[in-house]
């Protein structure tokens, strides 16, 4: 059970160290805790098939889906005219964005011509860090923590109420001024409206240069490309704010910061919209890319992207399967804990039974969910599957002949 807590402060008032102490479990206790972490496990463990086998379909359906769209796609010459011809059709075009309206924010006096204009409000506030490491000393496990604090920009609120030691650091419990982002209403390539979903693809925003706007007001202070709610930007003080803007899909050719953003675009074509195309797999192509690219180029780089996050799902369904096993098996290791060399000894063969059985299990699972669409690709994994298995058997000595 836990001790009465020991304070030592250090010479700093921005730092202090806590120890507390609790008496070493015992066999039982840790006992209760490995049967807790072993149904933790089991729940890790199943999951992990149901991540490994949906996200082989959802690959495969994906990559069906990009074959169809190459196969139908339709690129469009002039993006000025609209052609009925090709009403329901998935289309692909390239061309500057396209606004009717500029973005603004009176607050601060400023107005652009983008798709998208974010407002990104940043605080002034205490951060407390903390350091710990637990010891054994006169039979009790002790742990010490050591308690440091500094003051930083952060863009959320700081609770300070949570804070080990509050006294001294306490932050605002709101900010006066919030952050948002603006949308542009409507956005066109050419004669064709974007789709909201295709709009939310644009995102890659870029920090907005402060040096042609003054002072909105004379609270107000502008330095570098921040906007100060503070007596001395170079000295602020805790609940003090600073406001800096992004934006993202400059649009028109009024702006000093360039020409228009040019974008690639499949999607389908209705009336003047853009809109999801839904495929005969039952997946929905709506793509853009900031860029100008073909049909081609823009499909071979959605396979490249389907590609990459296949793997990572596959990664992540391994890892979940070897930690699930790692777990129902750590009750193993509570029962020689006692014994320090037979429980290093059992603690490597646990590691390399989890990755051998994760390894098999989650070839296995891949090689099923590929069962229903390509055979011969999920034999040849199926058989990849079983060679760690091999490989251990075959590190047993045989039995001895009686």
């Amino acid at each position: 059970m836990k001790m009465p807590h020991s304070f030592s402060d250090s010479s700093s008032k921005k730092e202090h160290v806590k120890i507390t102490s609790k008496s070493k479990p015992g066999f039982l206790e840790r006992l209760s805790e490995t049967s807790g972490g072993m149904l933790i496990g089991l729940v890790t463990f199943a999951l992990s098939f149901y991540l490994l086998f949906t996200n082989e379909g959802r690959a495969l359906k994906t990559a069906r889906s990009l074959e169809e769209g190459l196969s139908l796609v339709v690129s469009l010459d002039n993006i000025q005219i609209l052609s009925e011809q090709n009403e329901g059709k998935l289309v692909h075009l390239s061309g500057p964005l396209r606004t009717s309206k500029p973005l603004f924010d009176p607050s601060y006096g400023l107005s652009i011509h983008a798709v998208k204009l974010k407002r990104h409000v940043e605080m002034y506030q205490w951060v407390e860090y903390e350091d710990s490491k637990e010891y054994e000393e006169n039979g009790e496990v002790k742990k010490e923590t050591r308690y440091s604090y500094n003051t930083e920009w952060k863009s959320e609120v700081v609770n300070s109420r949570n804070f080990d030691r509050e006294i001294g650091h306490k932050n605002p419990s709101a900010m006066a001024v919030e952050s948002f982002t603006a949308v542009a209403p409507e956005v066109k390539v050419g004669r064709l409206v974007l789709s909201k979903g295709l709009v939310e693809k644009i995102d890659s925003f870029k920090q907005m240069s402060l040096s042609r706007l003054e002072d909105p007001h004379a609270d107000i202070i502008r330095s570098g490309d921040y906007f100060y709610h503070s007596e001395n930007p170079r000295r602020p003080e805790v609940g003090d704010l600073r406001v800096s803007f992004f934006y993202t899909g400059l649009s028109g050719d009024r702006s000093h910061l360039g020409p228009a953003d040019a974008v690639t675009v499949i999607a389908r074509q209705r009336g003047d919209q853009l809109v999801p195309y839904q495929t005969k797999t039952g997946d929905i192509l709506q793509i853009l890319h900031l860029e100008e690219l073909s049909a081609e180029e823009v499909f071979q780089k959605e396979h490249q992207s389907n590609s990459m996050k296949t793997w990572g799902l596959r990664a992540a369904g391994w890892l979940a399967m070897f930690v699930g096993i790692n777990l129902m098996t750590r009750i193993l290791y509570t029962l020689v804990d006692w014994f320090p060399v037979v429980r290093d000894l059992v603690n490597i063969g646990l590691k390399a039974f989890a990755f051998c059985v994760a390894t098999s299990l989650s070839l296995l699972t891949v090689s099923v969910g590929w069962l229903f669409y390509r055979p011969l690709w999920a034999l040849l994994i199926g058989l990849l599957a079983a060679v760690p298995i091999v490989i251990a058997r075959s590190r047993v000595p045989p039995k001895k002949q009686q």
